[in-house]
């Protein structure tokens, strides 16, 4: 049986040894860590399994106690100081393996999360996000909710029966919403290439962020686009309003707006925890190759930190840094080359630091990492136009990436890709 008990209480819940994930991202529950963050002393001892959504998450769970630890799939800026202590440990995983990993071998003891009020029948919904959720709380040996009542129910979102939470806390905490980027020229530049690879009745994926926020609102004269997406960020609702996006030419899911959580402003999650046309799913749903691959013409938009001259791609680490995480984008791309008429497309600005850093590079350096293998390429985009490397030859791929860099990196680029391409050959 579910017992109500007070924000402040539920810190005295946790032991030492424990490990408790906490929901993340808009699914914060933001009245049990104020709790836990006012009592230092119940997070002695405890690892705490985060789920941080960028621009959003803001706390910093290992900073509870000199003893807590943190493990976790990507790294936050209000975390980089506790990941250079050494109190968080960092798991470079696809979301999709992320909700196995999860479901099946991580060790989770406490789950803390956050929930709708009940219905009549006593089923409480996972509000904006689902798609960690269910993972969590199959391990967990203990639930601890905050059913907030400031959350919706949207119409095709799976419930969870009070029963099933042991220690509830109730709140009215407003959802957080995640700050809209500005769309400067560039990335309008950059989002008119990306509209300019979708046709009528492509299947969309998308992320957070400037560029897939331009993209999208070039869209605007495209006719029954569908999405497929780990997210519904800012740009999806105006399309649905003008009738662009209407899911009818989707080979699965014919109609619906298939995604794992909604994060945005005020208007577009009000919208998003009433819409019947948005179905949430888990992440081993929406991030799933082989259901990707089903959808025709399904189309990925990611984005990168540095490309290099082999086409390989990191995306999550800077200067020998690591400054997020792998996240899904492998997944999408890996779907849109199984998907009958897909692509995948990466989108990046083509320098960094005011133009003095070129993001497309003659290789990965040493103190970076490859996100996504040279086998995943396909569409790469900057503000100098569009390369798609799918298929071609190591010289011509090269030669594309090189005629989408910014103008004074090429000859530079060039010269070191001859001497790259000499070695390559045994010259």
């Amino acid at each position: 049986m579910t017992k109500w008990i007070a924000a402040e209480e539920a810190p005295a819940l946790l032991k030492p040894g424990m490990h408790v994930a906490i929901a993340g991202g808009v699914m914060e529950p933001q009245a049990i860590l104020a709790a836990l963050q006012a009592a230092p002393e119940a997070s002695r001892g405890v690892t705490y399994i985060a789920n941080p959504l960028p621009g959003m998450s803001k706390v910093d769970y290992a900073s509870f106690h000199p003893e807590a630890r943190t493990l976790t799939f990507f790294i936050s800026a209000e975390m980089r100081d506790s990941f250079k202590a050494g109190r968080i440990d960092f798991v470079p995983v696809q979301h999709y393996q992320r909700y196995l990993y999860l479901r099946d071998h991580a060790q989770i003891d406490t789950a803390i999360i956050q929930l709708g009020p009940p219905d009549a029948d006593g089923m409480c919904s996972h509000g904006y996000g689902l798609d960690f959720a269910p993972a969590i709380l199959d391990k967990a040996s203990l639930v601890i909710a905050e059913i907030n009542a400031a959350l919706p129910s949207p119409p095709d979102m799976a419930k969870v029966p009070l029963s099933a939470v042991d220690y509830a806390v109730r709140s009215d905490i407003p959802v957080q919403l995640l700050p809209v980027a500005p769309i400067d020229d560039v990335a309008h530049r950059i989002g008119a290439h990306v509209a300019s690879l979708i046709k009528d009745g492509d299947c969309i994926e998308t992320g957070i962020g400037a560029i897939p926020n331009a993209a999208l609102a070039a869209l605007g004269e495209r006719n029954d686009l569908g999405v497929h997406s780990g997210m519904i960020p800012e740009g999806i609702k105006p399309l649905v309003d003008r009738g662009v996006i209407t899911g009818a030419a989707k080979t699965i899911d014919k109609g619906k707006i298939v995604t794992g959580f909604a994060a945005g402003s005020r208007e577009l999650m009000d919208w998003s925890g009433r819409c019947p046309d948005i179905a949430f799913r888990t992440a081993d749903y929406t991030h799933d190759v082989a259901v990707l691959g089903r959808i025709d013409n399904f189309v990925a938009i990611n984005s990168a930190v540095e490309v290099d001259l082999f086409c390989q791609l990191n995306s999550e680490v800077v200067g020998g840094r690591q400054i997020s995480g792998t996240g899904g984008s492998v997944d999408f791309m890996r779907g849109a080359l199984r998907s009958k008429g897909g692509r995948g497309i990466v989108a990046f600005t083509a320098t960094a630091a005011g133009g003095k850093i070129s993001r497309i590079v003659p290789q990965i350096p040493a103190d970076g990492v490859t996100t996504a293998l040279r086998t995943d390429a396909d569409y790469f985009v900057t503000e100098y136009g569009i390369a798609r490397v799918r298929g071609l030859p190591l010289d011509a791929a090269a030669q594309a990436l090189i005629a989408i860099a910014a103008p004074q990196f090429r000859d530079q680029l060039q010269e070191s890709w001859q001497a790259q391409y000499r070695a390559v050959r045994g010259g």
